[in-house]
């Protein structure tokens, strides 16, 4: 494996995407043709058609480049979820820029440390995060005069000046994504602008959906995988895409009914907050016929409970920032499995290994792995991600054998369907057996009284760890702990059912909804 200056992964370019196009700075040049007054993007108080799309995407690479920004420099941006946003994207696309998204949510330290490891020449925010960065120019557009990002393009607007595009390399740096590790700072994942495109035109070929379709994007736009599975995905089948800014159960309600939204991704505790909250009704979001979840902590319960209430099945998948994003879906009509994550992709395939990088046999656990699939009209398309940014020692170990290693372990089961374990660090080995948090998770998560739970291993000097679990249990509901035990013993092993327990009153959680496990441990100690 040869790596650059960077710490990226030098390979021969991948075959083209299949229908095109080459790259996100084109994405809009196809529907900007067929379907030029068709809405493309929707926020609160912006609306724009695939043509006026493209002309702002224009205007937006103008004004990044008066404020000199150049092929290959880091544009950064931290905002709420708005088409801004996905303009100053693309803008940056069209420039050949590298993108970094920075989750508004994050804590100062933790956005100043993304805008000095990227070395970003900007960042597009708002004056109250502006105020607690110093590691970039993020006042620059001020300093021009101009205001806040929408004033500074309509400034450059006023010009009639329009960068012309340069040539854009689709295998080059374009984005990094910063994963959200539990512990220490967390590492730049590197895609290409070719990366980003592969699951939408996947979709689009193999899983089309309705003319009609509308994709709400509930989760933060500032995280790269959700650029991927919103705007681009939603452009590249030639459809629209809805920035959603409510998270709670009333206000993602109102969008999803108002705007006929037809598809979404969630958290499970968005889902969970739906199916609860007795304002939310069935006729409200009769128009959502496409919910999906990741497969690893969405409890079968709750999507059958969906089903039932709402007419829908909760499609659920799997992903990882490096893949980028999902890289396995359950398909409608698929079977509710427990813990199923679904059939791969097209552009790849998924591999099980052993500790010594050897594929086992279907039904056994070992790492996930992801790999370009070699047949088909897909075969060499897929790539995974450059690298980890100036990290050249990471970038190596997780690309080892020429696979991506994922750190997941999981199961394939004899027709190709994922089912995920647990992450290879958080795997508890209690007396040399193996207990897979996630597992038992899923199992207090079906109990009425538990909203969200987090299970994880502590030390012991007798068994090496014991398994010990933290509740939030619903509103308005109190339980034994003694009837979690006995509902845990109804369904696993003795030795998987947690020992000591902590009932917290809400969790930390990341941008993309999981619980950090980390800072819980303290409160077993």
């Amino acid at each position: 494996m040869q790596l650059d200056r960077l710490g990226l992964v030098l390979r021969d370019p991948p075959q083209p995407i299949p229908n095109g196009p080459r790259d996100v700075a084109s994405v809009l040049d196809a529907p900007r043709r067929t379907r030029p007054h068709h809405e493309a993007l929707v926020g609160r108080h912006q609306r724009f058609t695939f043509a006026e799309l493209d002309a702002a995407a224009d205007q937006a690479a103008t004004t990044l480049a008066a404020l000199g920004v150049a092929s290959g420099d880091r544009v950064s941006a931290s905002l709420p979820n708005q088409p801004d946003l996905v303009v100053a994207f693309l803008g940056a696309m069209r420039l050949g820029a590298v993108w970094v998204g920075v989750n508004t949510a994050l804590a100062p330290p933790e956005k100043n440390h993304m805008l000095r490891d990227s070395e970003a020449t900007l960042c597009l925010t708002t004056p109250e995060i502006a105020e607690t960065i110093d590691a970039c120019p993020c006042n620059t557009i001020d300093a021009y005069g101009l205001g806040t990002w929408r004033d500074a393009c309509r400034a450059v607007g006023v010009t009639g000046r329009v960068v012309p595009r340069p040539a854009i390399d689709p295998h080059a740096p374009a984005a990094i994504a910063y994963t959200s590790g539990t512990t220490g700072f967390p590492k730049g994942a590197v895609h290409s602008q070719h990366n980003m495109l592969w699951p939408g035109a996947d979709a689009r070929d193999n899983d089309p959906g309705p003319a009609d379709e509308r994709h709400g994007v509930v989760l933060p736009l500032t995280l790269l995988n959700l650029m991927v599975l919103g705007p681009l995905f939603a452009w590249l089948k030639q459809t629209t895409c809805v920035c959603v800014d409510r998270t709670d159960a009333v206000g993602l309600r109102d969008w999803i009914r108002d705007e006929r939204i037809t598809r979404m991704t969630f958290a499970p505790a968005i889902v969970h907050d739906l199916l609860h909250h007795r304002d939310v009704a069935s006729a409200d979001i009769i128009t959502l016929r496409r919910p999906e979840c990741g497969g690893t902590s969405t409890p079968n319960a709750l999507r059958q409970l969906f089903l039932d209430r709402f007419g829908a099945p909760v499609l659920t998948g799997y992903g990882l920032t490096e893949a980028p994003t999902a890289v396995s879906r359950e398909m409608p009509g698929d079977e509710l499995l427990p813990g199923c994550s679904g059939a791969a992709f097209a552009p790849v395939d998924l591999v099980v290994v052993d500790e010594n990088g050897r594929e086992v046999a279907a039904g056994e656990t070992g790492e996930i792995c992801v790999r370009a699939r070699t047949v088909g009209a897909w075969a060499g398309v897929y790539t995974p991600f450059l690298g980890y940014w100036n990290r050249a020692d990471a970038t190596a170990y997780a690309l080892r054998g020429g696979v991506l290693h994922t750190g997941d372990i999981g199961i394939l089961d004899a027709v190709g369907r994922l089912f995920v374990k647990d992450r290879m660090n958080d795997v508890v080995i209690r007396g040399g057996a193996n207990v897979y948090p996630a597992e038992v998770e899923r199992v207090l998560l079906e109990h009425p009284a538990v909203a969200a739970c987090a299970v994880l291993g502590v030390p012991d000097e007798r068994l090496g760890e014991r398994v010990v679990a933290v509740v939030q249990l619903a509103p308005g509901i109190t339980v034994d702990m003694g009837e979690l035990v006995r509902h845990c013993r109804d369904e696993l092993a003795r030795y998987k059912v947690p020992e000591r327990w902590v009932v917290v009153d809400s969790f930390v959680r990341t941008p993309m909804g999981k619980i950090p496990k980390a800072p819980l441990r303290p409160l077993f100690d």
